[in-house]
């Protein structure tokens, strides 16, 4: 009774913990100054339109959750239980980015104001504002597991009700992730093609209409969408570690109960939140100078501490807490390491530190298409490590820990999500400042320390990109696992021999290349729209170019808003059906070969496009310091047309690709019982 009661407890505490240091941290950026009327007035244009696109959004969004409730619940094998979890977890996703967003888009002008002061200043401002959502994110989730643990571990259908938690909590983050990044990079396309490139002005001048859409995609996009999508990953990687337990007990031996197969993973979850909080205090810079080494430096030291101290409080769980083998240690270390030494590849491949964005920058000088190659051929490259540390956690947890072990891997890979989301949710509040800084004509060296943490973001935010998809790939092997185990299918049962498994895996593979093309033409369809807006008003506005009238800042945020809502439907219903009809048409084992094409091609794409993306951002920040001709020169203009390629890839297509894999193996974990009626499928 003391371990089914304890390490839960335990767990509770750490979650309740989490959430008093977010609202710690937001209480200090609230407190801190919002500068001038001028920064506040360009603030609250951002927060006014972050906050209509989040409520039209969620609006739709709660009619599919209601649509999708209703039908789980109508459901024989499933029923009302089922119901209810799907609708907390998406309700837990939906707050988690929230609550993220609604500190970003007020921590903005506070960062331009004590980025006056010094460029430590403005770092911890916007790193405690992105600390905030990093901690509700698995404070919440830790929080909303441990409610459903304690209703329903006593049911037999507990492993039927825990995995739609996660469920809803993916449908939430598919939708939220594809309608924010169609927004923010739509907007920033636009605002770069006619701005930058057509009308020559800087990055963020007050004179292009699309600048302020521009801020709120930075918000709505890579905050809230963010914020559900690692989310998501966080409790399914859990989810499917309790899934799994059946193995860890009844076959390998390994556990000795299921009670310890559930409250291991939310031990480790725990355990992490505390070292994440350690993490976080300990980033700072002491010198106030925009030096990129000595920023990535203080993020780097937080990331390893947090990991270090991670090990250390897993291996007293599993020894002394747990009295389990050492080898369940080992598992979870292995996804620790893999989980930040991916995130160190992402760094090399896409920071101007490195050689691979310095060398993209220097083929600008031959124009737009060497550059475009070369960062694209840069994304290609960089699938090498990610994919290698995947495989080499998958066989070292497998060779400690069997099946559980894969599943314990992605826990330890997940672990410190709350120091990782940190410094991922920090670029767009650095982001924002910069362009507050540049509308509010600050003055040259204020622009200088916000250029240097907005260049910092950029490559945190890739690294966190890269952190998500490895995590991802980890946790949708699991989860198939999972998958396999409730439909009752044996390994030996998928055979490539069977026709009907190498049909699922070909409609597998092809369905992210499928979601990639309507992502991508999602967002250029909106960039359009935006680009011909932003000439329209240059055109028929006079004073517009001179500075002595003000451009129609709402049309643009309307168009965006308008046109993300919409389009962001198809691609996250398709993720939801594919499966089913898969299931349904070809049978569960077939099922089974979608979920492995899925998720290797989706792995693929996703860092391919993340990286090529990111290096290409970096690039273009890079030549803006003054090499090659700087801003302006011909150059800077190929950077710029490869950031807008770019762009879609990085923030939309690629992220939103590690929460499909994930959303396509849940939906079959959760509709497993179904899939066992159709047995063999209508063909």
């Amino acid at each position: 009774m003391s371990i089914a009661a304890n390490p839960m407890t335990i767990a509770i505490i750490c979650g309740a913990i989490g959430l008093g240091v977010a609202g710690a941290m937001a209480r200090y950026v609230l407190k801190q100054d919002q500068g001038s009327g001028r920064i506040r007035q360009i603030s609250t244009a951002i927060k006014e339109g972050a906050l209509a696109f989040l409520g039209r959004e969620y609006k739709i969004l709660a009619i599919f959750v209601a649509v999708v409730a209703v039908i789980l619940g109508i459901i024989p094998s499933l029923g009302w239980w089922v119901t209810l979890a799907f609708v907390g977890g998406a309700i837990c996703s939906a707050l988690a980015g929230y609550i993220g967003m609604n500190i970003a888009i007020r921590a903005n002008s506070r960062t331009a104001a004590a980025a006056q002061q010094s460029l430590n200043s403005g770092l911890r401002i916007s790193f405690r504002s992105g600390a905030v959502m990093g901690m509700t994110v698995v404070g919440i989730g830790i929080l909303g597991l441990s409610v459903f643990y304690f209703a329903f571990n006593q049911s037999p259908d507990f492993l039927k009700i825990i995995p739609a938690f996660g469920f809803g909590a993916s449908s939430v983050a598919i939708f939220a992730r594809i309608g924010g990044g169609i927004f923010t990079k739509a907007a920033d396309t636009g605002a770069d093609i006619v701005g930058k490139v057509e009308k020559g002005i800087p990055e963020d001048d007050p004179r292009n209409a699309a600048v302020i859409a521009d801020f709120v995609g930075d918000n709505v996009g890579d905050v809230a969408g963010m914020g559900a999508d690692l989310f998501e990953s966080y409790v399914d990687s859990i989810i499917a570690t309790m899934a799994l337990g059946t193995i860890a007990v009844f076959s390998t031996k390994l556990l000795p109960d299921m009670k310890t197969a559930w409250l291991l993973p939310m031990m480790i979850a725990a355990g992490g939140i505390i070292a994440s909080i350690i993490g976080i205090f300990a980033v700072k810079v002491g010198k106030a100078t925009a030096k990129m080494k000595a920023l990535l430096n203080a993020l780097r030291r937080g990331t390893i501490l947090s990991a270090v101290l991670t090990a250390v409080f897993a291996f007293l769980s599993v020894h002394f807490m747990f009295h389990l083998d050492n080898n369940v240690f080992w598992a979870i270390l292995a996804g620790l390491i893999a989980g930040v030494a991916i995130g160190e590849s992402t760094n090399y491949f896409t920071s101007y530190s490195y050689k691979p964005t310095l060398n993209i920058a220097k083929s600008s000088q031959t124009g737009a298409g060497t550059l475009i190659t070369s960062g694209f051929a840069n994304g290609l490259m960089s699938t090498l490590p990610p994919i290698l540390l995947v495989v080499a956690a998958m066989l070292i947890a497998h060779h400690f820990a069997g099946i559980y072990g894969i599943a314990i891997a992605g826990v330890g890979m997940l672990s410190t999500l709350g120091m990782q989301d940190a410094t991922d949710a920090f670029g767009p509040v650095a982001d924002n400042a910069g362009g507050i800084v540049e509308m509010s004509n600050l003055p040259p060296e204020v622009r200088e320390r916000t250029d240097a943490l907005d260049s910092l973001g950029n490559t945190t935010a890739a690294t966190g990109k890269g952190f998500a998809i490895g995590a991802a790939g980890l946790t949708a092997l699991a989860l198939l696992l999972a998958y396999t185990q409730a439909a009752g299918i044996r390994f030996a049962d998928i055979s490539l021999l069977d026709p009907k498994v190498i049909a699922g895996i070909f409609i597998g593979v092809m369905i992210p290349a499928i979601f990639c093309a309507l992502t991508l033409n999602a967002v250029g369809k909106t960039s359009f729209a935006i680009v011909n807006e932003v000439r329209r008003q240059f055109r028929e506005i006079k004073g517009l170019m001179t500075g002595t009238a003000k451009p129609e800042y709402g049309k643009c945020v309307d168009i965006c808003t308008r046109s993300a809502i919409k389009q962001m439907i198809v691609p996250g219903i398709m993720t939801i059906v594919a499966p089913i009809v898969v299931g349904i048409v070809l049978g569960k084992v077939a099922l089974g070969g979608f979920l492995i094409g899925a998720v290797a091609c989706g792995f693929i794409l996703a860092v391919t496009f993340s990286n090529a993306g990111g290096s290409w951002d970096n690039a273009k920040k890079w030549i803006e310091t003054g090499v090659f001709g700087g801003k302006g020169s011909e150059a800077h203009k190929a950077s710029v047309v490869g950031d807008t390629v770019g762009d879609p890839m990085k923030d939309t297509s690629g992220p939103s690709l590690n929460i499909m894999i994930k959303l396509m193996s849940i939906v079959a974990l959760v509709l497993a019982p179904v899939f066992v009626t159709f047995g063999n499928g209508l063909l």
